[in-house]
């Protein structure tokens, strides 16, 4: 019964986040759950929706190549149009029928000789344009995507300019005005919220966290130019990006801390205001949160 990690990335436009979400046919709960917009998949079952998620796209994937029932466990679970570059997941192949009673398909599971790559390769295969398989590597039995990381990393990403970008366009969030970013400023506001701190002002209302202590290794803010390729004509145009990692967040707490920190920018905010929000652990004196175009989960590590 090997068990299998993959390293994914996806653009997230297109997908409801990850978690998978099939939400009842019923008379108005249909509704509440998605419009006539919301992406969505077939569902085996018949009284629900599926919507269209990164973790019902990959785990019909590996189902198919695979030729078992498998649950797929992710990592982090990454909200609606939020993209990733390392997003972690396992899944364990297994009896899924017991042969004494009904042999299994010929072909299912995978075993350890066919080969990780060979795998990654089977699932891209049959995986859709906007998510890929990075990686896929034999891992403990006991791997545990969710309570084994020990930190992650995400970047957010504004593209300050008057002229919107094209290629880059659904991985920033676009925006202008007349002052500009100003980067440093957002740099050593960024720093307040590194260590260890009570991060409610920084968490959506419902997260459902026991905790809201969370422990920031890094904030900081970098500016660089656009790629050549998306710059505008005759246009100024920077990338202003803010890379944090921890040990984990809260929901929505990246977006919160990119909305604050953009309004530092903008001379909305400044340090001390964002340390007194911190330490306010009011949702209400922190920033809005920013879209969620403008997210990417880069990476997680593991003991």
């Amino acid at each position: 019964m090997p068990r299998y990690r993959l390293t994914l990335a996806y653009d997230g436009t297109d997908f409801c986040g990850w978690q998978k979400q099939e939400p009842p046919i019923e008379a108005g709960a249909h509704a509440r759950a998605y419009g006539d917009d919301t992406p969505r998949i077939d569902s085996a079952r018949p009284d629900r929706v599926a919507l269209r998620t990164v973790q019902g796209v990959v785990e019909r994937a590996v189902r198919d190549v695979v030729r078992q029932d498998v649950e797929l466990i992710g990592a982090s679970r990454t909200d609606s149009g939020v993209h990733a570059l390392g997003q972690v997941a396992a899944f364990t192949c297994g009896p899924g029928i017991d042969p004494a009673i009904l042999p299994e398909p010929p072909g299912s599971g995978w075993p350890v000789e066919r080969g990780a790559d060979r795998l990654a390769a089977a699932l891209n295969s049959r995986l859709p344009d906007d998510v890929l398989v990075r990686a896929a590597a034999l891992a403990p039995d006991d791997f545990d995507p969710v309570g084994g990381a020990r930190a992650k990393g995400y970047a957010y990403t504004f593209w300050v300019s008057p002229a919107r970008p094209l290629w880059s366009r659904r991985r920033v969030h676009h925006l202008w005005h007349p002052r500009g970013l100003d980067a440093d400023a957002m740099n050593a506001a960024a720093a307040v919220l590194v260590g260890e701190h009570d991060f409610a002002a920084f968490a959506a209302a419902g997260h459902g966290r026991l905790s809201t202590v969370r422990t920031v290794f890094e904030c900081r803010v970098e500016s660089s130019a656009p790629p050549a390729d998306d710059a505008p004509g005759g246009q100024p145009a920077r990338l202003v990006t803010i890379r944090v990692s921890g040990n984990g967040f809260l929901w929505n707490m990246v977006r919160i801390i990119a909305g604050s920190l953009m309004q530092v920018g903008l001379g909305q905010r400044s340090a001390d205001d964002l340390r007194r929000a911190l330490e306010s652990r009011d949702r209400a004196q922190a920033g809005p949160t920013a879209p969620a175009r403008g997210l990417c989960l880069e990476w997680i590590n593991y003991d």
